[in-house]
């Protein structure tokens, strides 16, 4: 069984809660693990790397209290994304301390690198790795990592603008580990989906914005509550690359809003402000994906899971009958 599979197979319910910038930390992190579906954050949201380790011993201590909480629960591994590209000259000891602390599953994004692959193996760790094509899903292969993630038209965060049926498809073609599949996912029929198109994970940040855990600000979750898909603009006027925004918090920060839906010929992964301006960025303009239509509420993790597992039984269920 490879390592990925063994992953999979160790989940209540075959989720990823997605590391989002700004808004993921230790607290959303173990919430979800104790419920069975792999919870995440980024390196980045600690301001330096003697706070992610912090972050690190904390999930460790966390983790080693749970299990001895809940004997025989299945308590989910972990996982922390690393922004692998030159606009992030963190990336090469945070990864350290990934090894170091042996970090189980290791996201990367905007640079698929064999180094890191080798350095998270060599401790038994896993390797997933977001793409919004093909063509950079071939690169995730050729580097050696376990999982792609699909990143489809109608994410939050960096998306990309294929339609996740094809994208999935697409994928598979040179790529024949684990699939995670994100993109306006909300519900447990979703997650379902997913797995019918032939992903291995479903992979879900939006719905998990409006957790109790999550450090989102009230008026973050509220504007998320009143959002319609439409709202969701996809721009790279923020980031420099392609990425979702809410059309209210655009507006609020002074965006010029006849500009920002026209094409430009950004490539993904070239012109990536540095990280502190993006973080300044971020905090006044609000990301998610289309998947907003369908929050209505705040609730914790743990009523999240368990409504998202009814969800997928009772579509299982619809399907087999």
């Amino acid at each position: 069984m490879s390592r990925a599979a063994f992953c999979v197979d160790s989940l209540n319910l075959p989720l990823v809660a997605a590391p989002m910038f700004l808004i993921s930390g230790p607290e959303l992190a173990l919430a979800c693990c104790r419920e069975g579906i792999v919870g995440s954050f980024p390196a980045l949201n600690q301001r330096t790397s003697e706070g992610f380790e912090e972050w690190l011993v904390q999930m460790s201590d966390g983790l080693g209290k749970l299990q001895e909480e809940n004997p025989g629960a299945s308590i989910a591994p972990y996982a922390v994304n690393l922004i692998v590209h030159r606009s992030n000259p963190r990336w090469q000891a945070d990864l350290e301390l990934c090894v170091k602390h042996q970090v189980p599953i290791v996201i990367t994004s905007l640079g698929a690198a064999s180094q890191v692959v080798e350095a998270v193996h060599s401790y038994g760790g896993v390797v997933f790795h977001d793409v919004t094509n093909q063509k950079h899903a071939r690169k995730a292969a050729e580097a050696g990592v376990d999982g792609v993630i699909a990143v489809a038209a109608g994410a939050g965060g960096h998306a990309g603008t294929i339609n996740p049926i094809v994208l999935v498809h697409e994928i598979r073609e040179v790529f024949d580990g684990t699939i995670l599949l994100a993109g306006g996912l909300s519900h447990g029929e979703d997650i379902l989906a997913t797995q019918a198109l032939g992903a291995d994970l479903a992979y879900m940040g939006t719905r998990f914005i409006n957790t109790t855990e999550s450090r989102a600000e009230d008026a973050y979750r509220t504007m998320i509550i009143e959002s319609v898909s439409s709202d969701i603009i996809h721009t790279p006027a923020v980031s420099g690359i392609p990425a979702s925004f809410m059309r209210q918090s655009l507006e609020a920060a002074g965006f010029p809003m006849d500009k920002l839906n026209q094409a430009g010929e950004i490539n993904y992964g070239e012109k990536l402000k540095p990280i502190d301006d993006e973080a300044k960025a971020w905090k006044t303009v609000w990301s998610a994906g289309q998947g907003v239509s369908q929050i209505t509420d705040v609730v914790s993790v743990q009523a999240l899971v368990s409504r998202l597992t009814q969800e997928y039984q009772a579509a299982r269920k619809r399907l087999c009958s």
